[in-house]
């Protein structure tokens, strides 16, 4: 499939936010399991929605419009979706090169950057991190602790909210027996 092939199979669009466990990371790749731990489950925007009804913020294979993150209740980064190094239709191609792809399969952007990430801020505390590091030698932002909360949100030019928001609370999980 090609990606101009692709892009006419982009049925629904959400927000979604994959977060990493990062103390539980490097512990986990010594198993050879790979990320399976260190992954918890995705969150998604409450709403998915059609390409036709982002109208012409829905161009390229991209959503161009920027994602607000905030972090118990200060913003983090604003960057612009738009920017995408590959849209859509070009993941999805890649993605069904080696791999038949059956209706539902969700395909995920990585997260959401810009080369102006000083003014726009970030999406992503590791980039963040490594943003600071390059800076500054060292990393100053921490990580997310329990308690903390983190809203993910996109809005219209109107100001409207596109997908719903992403408001979650970190937890400690509750370990079953």
């Amino acid at each position: 499939m090609t990606a101009s092939q692709a892009l006419s199979h982009v049925k629904l669009i959400m927000l979604a936010n994959d977060a990493s466990l990062r103390v539980l990371a490097p512990v986990e790749m010594k198993t050879g399991f790979g990320w399976v731990q260190a992954k918890p489950a995705t969150s998604f925007s409450p709403v998915a929605v059609t390409p036709d009804e982002l109208g012409p913020a829905w161009r390229n294979g991209r959503v161009c419009l920027p994602v607000r993150v905030k972090w118990n209740e200060r913003e983090f980064g604003h960057p612009d979706a738009s920017a995408m190094g590959f849209g859509f239709h070009e993941l999805i191609a890649h993605a069904a090169y080696s791999r038949n792809l059956s209706a539902g399969t969700i395909i995920g952007s990585g997260t959401i950057s810009n080369e102006t990430y000083r003014e726009v801020g970030s999406a992503c505390i590791a980039e963040r991190r490594g943003i600071e590091v390059v800076d500054t030698g060292s990393p100053v932002t921490s990580y997310m602790k329990f308690g903390d909360r983190v809203r993910i949100e996109m809005l219209d030019a109107q100001g409207r909210s596109v997908f719903g928001a992403i408001d979650q609370k970190v937890v400690q999980a509750v370990r079953g027996s």
